[in-house]
């Protein structure tokens, strides 16, 4: 877009610069002091023609010059008879040859600026060749070839602009798709890596149950491999979203099983009570309508809650209670702290992932120690501002 399209109102006669603005303050006091100078020397201020001529030439010249060159030479053009100077057409003519270039308009300027003074000088005399050819020179011709300078200056100056833009654009893009590229690699790393050992562990799972000495092997094996199955199916997943294949309409993926949220959380208690664990569940009855991306929340506030009571307090009673309104539906997952912590391993990205599931369901999370040496979780979600 032009310069005149960046800046609205007052200021897009002078795009908004101040310089500018001085610099048209400056023109204009030196040509109408050139033009009173010339005024009183020659006695043309009691001319009512030349007031009417020098007035008009007023009103245009700092507002038009930019904008609308044409109008403001016709004007000075048409207030040399009336006594006005070559001095403002010679103003008007460089401001048409910097506002439209080497084109139809400029040679238009040119030639009647030149009409109008050889008109102006008559009667014509052959000694007045060579002041007449000085004249046009200065006030015509190099006027003109300054105000295309200036033209294929500005002009230039918008192309490397619009090549700076169009590189920005690039290095953007670029960007944008190494880091897509990276995502891809990474989608292959965990296929290749993650996959192929989660698939493994699954496979040596399923065997050990079919061949396995007593009942609670089988159980404790089919456990495992349940779980393995589940592991993949979350991440096949997680490996959509690093490659953007997962269209917008796209069923997420399912949980452990297909009954819902309350299902898949009965689900995960199940899953640590075959392990051994001690688990309490209280959900609500009837159970609410929960919106999906709050679902998604509390699925993986009790499966990260859960995984860390088994963690850091093993063999603990751990109490998993889901209560609903119709307005709040709250989750509350406690557990013993042990008396010694356990000797495992973390990421130190549990609490946080959590926080932040809930917070973009527009809930809220708290998690700590609580009064009775227990470690307590709790997610609060709106269920009407969600639903809403």
């Amino acid at each position: 877009m032009g310069s005149e399209k960046r800046v609205q109102g007052r200021w897009a006669l002078w795009d908004g610069r101040l310089s500018l603005v001085a610099l048209d303050i400056l023109v204009f006091a030196i040509v109408f002091t050139f033009e009173l100078v010339s005024a009183r020397n020659q006695d043309k201020l009691d001319n009512p023609y030349y007031q009417v001529a020098l007035v008009t030439l007023i009103c245009t010249l700092p507002q038009l010059r930019r904008r609308f060159p044409m109008v403001v030479l016709i004007v000075a053009l048409a207030g040399i008879p009336a006594g006005l100077t070559l001095v403002p057409a010679t103003v008007a003519v460089y401001s048409v040859a910097a506002r439209h270039g080497l084109s139809w308009s400029t040679g238009i300027a040119v030639l009647l600026t030149t009409v109008v003074e050889f008109i102006h000088r008559k009667p014509f005399r052959v000694e007045d060749l060579a002041p007449m050819a000085f004249a046009f020179a200065l006030m015509v011709a190099a006027p003109v070839l300054a105000g295309l300078w200036m033209h294929q200056r500005a002009t230039l100056l918008a192309v490397l602009q619009d090549r700076a833009e169009e590189a920005e654009r690039t290095r953007t893009l670029l960007a944008e798709q190494a880091v897509l590229a990276e995502r891809r690699r990474i989608a292959r790393e965990m296929h290749d890596v993650v996959a192929h050992r989660v698939t493994a562990i699954a496979l040596q799972a399923g065997a050990l149950s079919v061949n396995a000495p007593d009942g609670r092997t089988e159980r404790t094996a089919e456990t495992i491999r349940t779980v393995s199955v589940t592991a993949l199916d979350e991440l096949r997943g997680i490996l959509r979203v690093l490659r953007d294949e997962a269209d917008e309409g796209e069923p997420p993926p399912t949980r452990a099983t297909g009954t819902g949220l309350f299902g898949s959380i009965e689900h995960l208690v199940a899953e640590v009570l075959a392990t051994g664990g001690r688990v309490e569940l209280e959900l609500p009855d009837p159970p609410p309508e929960v919106p999906e991306v709050v679902e998604r929340a509390v699925y993986r506030v009790v499966q990260e809650s859960l995984t860390n009571a088994g963690k850091h307090a093993p063999h603990a009673d751990v109490r998993v209670r889901v209560g609903a309104t119709a307005e709040l539906l709250v989750v509350e997952i406690s557990n013993p702290l042990a008396p010694r912590p356990a000797d495992v391993p973390g990421s130190g990205y549990g609490l946080l992932g959590m926080r932040e599931r809930v917070e973009l369901a527009g809930g809220r999370l708290s998690a700590g120690r609580v009064e009775g040496g227990v470690f307590r979780v709790t997610a609060r979600f709106p269920l009407e501002e969600t639903t809403t």
